[in-house]
């Protein structure tokens, strides 16, 4: 088996260093430029709309109300906040700092600063090309875009053709990756650091894998299969109920640290500006490798953590009753900022200011592992009795077991599109076996899988969403002169007849 996983990791070493090399991301940040500049800086210049649109309706009627085909806008954002606020805000945040040094936290910042607008943009092609399946459920996702927007254009038929079905395969592996198995390892990894049983850590199942991973492994399949199976409403009922909860609780734990440690707070952000341009240096590293291994895993991190860029949460807002595209594009901007710009945040402020990484030596504080960096800041505060360890490794239960359901859907909207709504159970099954393979394979290896599928289905979206950027920008100008302008125009809400009346049942 070793050999086998040593293979597996030569070959993911060479397609990640391509894809997150110079190509990929000046695409992924690029992307987020075009659309924040081409409209207008959309999410700083209509700030109060946005606000007000999405986390301001919070309690209004229509926000959570839904039909028999679709979902409402929260149950919506709150199954997109389930796959994207997952391991990536801990424990990424934790890799990032702890790989890239603090200065990767404001490359996160950036890229969720612009990955804001490429969200947005996702979202309103999303709505605007999604369409009705056999079952009357909507079905939208950046491979209808790609097919229907892409394709439309003179000329690129084929090509718009050909990055759906690219699109779809690498979702589906993607799925597999950040949607699984890199959610399950660190669910497991922090389990059996805060709750060990020895006796089950002393049978040896395989070469280096006790019978506790294994155990654990089986019972998150059961866990995954009894929602998972019961389709998307069942997914999204149980995520605007968790969803919510784990992300306040979360801050609420954070917010206490960041307070019994403010003497750091400034010197933290201090430390997060002058290393992003500055990296402390390390033996054998020039000052432009160190400077591009900060950037790198800044926005690698970020992607991994909100998945601006991925295409991915497209094809649950693609769900919901908004009929409105840019209505549901502003959900999509606070998406991305409550992952990064809150979540994120607070996790990378936990860590600097409560001594587990030693902001004078620019490295882990000693005796200190990545792999439970934020249990081990909780526990500088809530030490009684690994208090600390145990909320984070709960908290990280929910993040990433709420990441593989919502991320379940996003394979089975690719696998529809592929194959046919009649198949899904079929991905449905696969994606519950997966779990299983990330609750036994090494962290690094899961987390590197996870990387390179996110850049390999990150890029024909981007692709389709730059050659679609007019179109975008012609529906946010329609959208705000007949909102905000109050100008007497027809509406743009699909790219098909059929469903351009607001007014049609779901």
């Amino acid at each position: 088996m070793n050999g086998l996983l040593e293979k597996i990791t030569q070959c993911n070493d060479v397609v990640n260093g391509f894809i997150w090399g110079a190509f990929g991301l000046v695409l992924l940040i690029g992307t987020g430029v075009l659309m924040t500049v081409l409209t207008r800086f959309f999410q700083v210049s209509h700030l109060a709309h946005w606000w007000n649109q999405t986390i301001g309706k919070l309690f209004a009627k229509d926000t959570h109300s839904d039909g028999k085909r679709a979902i409402s806008p929260f149950q919506a954002v709150c199954t997109a906040l389930a796959a994207t606020v997952g391991t990536g805000n801990i424990a990424g945040v934790a890799a990032a700092i702890c790989i890239g040094g603090p200065g990767a936290v404001f490359w996160m910042w950036v890229a969720a600063f612009f990955g804001m607008m490429t969200n947005y943009s996702e979202n309103v092609l999303g709505i605007y090309f999604r369409r009705r399946n056999m079952r009357g459920e909507w079905s939208g996702g950046a491979m209808y875009y790609l097919a229907d927007g892409v394709g439309k254009k003179k000329g690129l038929k084929p090509f718009g053709k050909a990055l759906a079905v690219l699109f779809s395969v690498f979702a589906i592996l993607a799925s597999f990756g950040i949607g699984s198995m890199g959610q399950v390892n660190k669910i497991v990894l922090n389990l059996e650091s805060a709750f060990p049983v020895a006796k089950l850590e002393s049978i040896q199942v395989f070469e280096g894998v006790s019978l506790y991973p294994v155990l654990l492994g089986v019972i998150i399949m059961i866990l995954a299969s009894l929602i998972i199976l019961g389709g998307l409403k069942r997914i999204a009922s149980f995520a605007e109920r968790v969803v919510p909860f784990m992300i306040v609780a979360f801050i609420i734990g954070s917010i206490i640290i960041i307070a019994l440690h403010f003497r750091n707070i400034i010197p933290a952000f201090r430390e997060i500006f002058v290393t992003a341009f500055r990296p402390k240096a390390a033996a054998g590293g020039t000052i432009g490798y160190l400077i591009g291994t900060v950037i790198t895993q800044g926005f690698k991190r970020g992607v991994f953590s909100n998945e601006a860029g991925l295409g991915s949460s497209v094809m649950v807002h693609s769900n919901t009753t908004v009929r409105e595209p840019v209505v549901q594009g502003m959900w999509g901007i606070f998406e991305v900022f409550a992952d990064t710009m809150i979540v994120c945040t607070m996790t990378a402020l936990v860590v600097l200011t409560s001594g587990v990484y030693d902001l004078g030596a620019g490295a882990i504080a000693e005796g200190r592992s990545d792999a439970t960096l934020v249990a081990d800041a909780f526990n500088s505060v809530f030490s009684f009795g690994n208090i600390g360890g145990k909320f984070v490794a709960v908290a990280m239960f929910l993040f990433a077991f709420t990441t593989v359901l919502g991320w379940s859907h996003y394979g089975a909207k690719a696998w529809e599109y592929l194959f046919g709504t009649k198949s899904t159970t079929v991905f449905k099954v696969l994606h519950i076996i997966t779990i299983f393979f990330g609750a036994v394979l090494t962290s690094s290896l899961a987390w590197d899988i996870s990387d390179t599928f996110n850049g390999l289905m990150m890029i024909p979206n981007l692709i389709g969403v730059v050659i679609l950027a007019p179109t975008v920008v012609k529906i946010t100008n329609n959208y705000v002169n007949r909102i905000l302008k109050k100008k007497d125009i027809e509406p743009l809400l699909s790219e098909f007849p059929e469903y351009q009346n607001p007014e049609e049942e779901n």
